[in-house]
């Protein structure tokens, strides 16, 4: 964990902010360095479309994290599955295919 002016950052965290040749972002924290405040984040969208998928170096000082949403119905699940299919995140999407799982089953004892 390394903290920031906002908040803690950990792996995993969605962040926002600015590349070093000042490109907006957002992406989630890859990994993160003990010292000096560096951070490997992977890129899912920008306002430069060359760095969109890749992972790059950032400093903490220069990211803000994202807060946590919470998804509350079965469109929003459906793309942040696909969101985790794109991202490669195997224990996300397992996650929100459980989400979705228990909606339906929950529809399906109603009736």
């Amino acid at each position: 964990m390394i903290a920031n002016k906002d908040s803690i950052l950990k792996a995993g965290d969605w962040v926002k902010g600015k590349s070093i040749d000042g490109e907006l972002l957002i992406g989630y924290i890859e990994s993160l360095a003990i010292q000096g405040g560096a951070l490997k984040v992977t890129v899912v969208t920008s306002d430069n479309e060359m760095t969109v998928g890749k992972t790059i170096l950032m400093q903490s000082k220069d990211v803000k994290k994202l807060p946590e949403s919470k998804v509350s119905n079965k469109e929003q699940i459906r793309f942040l599955i696909d969101l985790a299919l794109s991202t490669g995140d195997e224990e996300w999407f397992i996650e929100l295919s459980s989400q979705i799982n228990s909606m339906r089953q929950l529809v399906d004892s109603i009736r």
